[in-house]
């Protein structure tokens, strides 16, 4: 069975060197080596809260997210991505911020877990779950093209105020990735009926174990989202 299983970094550092091989281990399949949100210094950010996918048995780590708070040691990784193209996205993040902002980041997937739909549908869903904890406001995301339209069914909206209408070319020239904002966390009133259901339902119980529909299959996936 594969859990989902949310903590902040600074407590499992060893669960935080896993996720960022696997992570790593992904973008180089991919010969993508260039990638802000992948630099380790989160590891030390008391700002920064992990989502793993992981083996129940082994507590292997098959995949995961992260959500970094806008706070003042470091910035967000979409202010370090798009500042080169954008040098707006500062001030923009800045004023977020003072309501509370964070930001979806590091999303992957192991091979083993590929087809569950796990890397993209019920990652973002628990991150965005989570947000409540964290006392947020808002949250953003700079999604690669495959993930816009499950992010847009959660409740983001494309950050048309950034970079060209909200996309960028990142990590490389070539690729396309998409600013992303909920405007409201709490409300979700941006996010598809269903999904929003789906997240609503998480809130009321962060421990749980449901019958899933992945892209091939049924499954059961465990949920621990409590945050100590």
């Amino acid at each position: 069975m594969i859990r989902i299983r949310a903590f902040r970094a600074i407590d499992e550092p060893e669960t935080c060197e896993q996720f960022i091989e696997g992570h790593i281990r992904v973008l180089k399949a991919f010969k993508i080596t260039m990638i802000t949100s992948a630099k380790a210094e989160w590891i030390e950010d008391p700002n920064t809260f992990v989502l793993v996918a992981e083996a129940v048995e082994s507590g292997r780590v098959l995949g995961g997210a992260r959500i970094q708070i806008r706070g003042n040691t470091f910035p967000l990784p979409i202010e370090t991505a798009v500042s080169k193209i954008d040098n707006n996205v500062h001030s923009v993040v800045e004023e977020y911020s003072k309501f509370g902002t964070g930001e979806l980041c590091g999303l992957w997937n192991s091979r083993e877990i590929a087809g569950l739909g796990i890397g993209s549908t019920f990652l973002i869903r628990t991150a965005v779950c989570i947000t409540l904890q964290l006392n947020l406001k808002t949250l953003f995301a700079l999604c690669a093209p495959y993930i816009v339209e499950i992010a847009l069914k959660t409740g983001f909206q494309i950050a048309t105020f950034l970079g060209d209408n909200g996309t960028f070319y990142y990590p490389k020239e070539g690729l396309i990735a998409t600013a992303a904002v909920i405007p409201d966390v709490k409300t979700l009133l941006t996010a598809d009926a269903e999904e929003r259901s789906n997240i609503f339902a998480l809130r009321e119980n962060l421990k749980q174990t449901r019958v899933e529909e992945g892209r091939r299959e049924l499954f059961q996936l465990e949920y621990d989202l409590k945050l100590n």
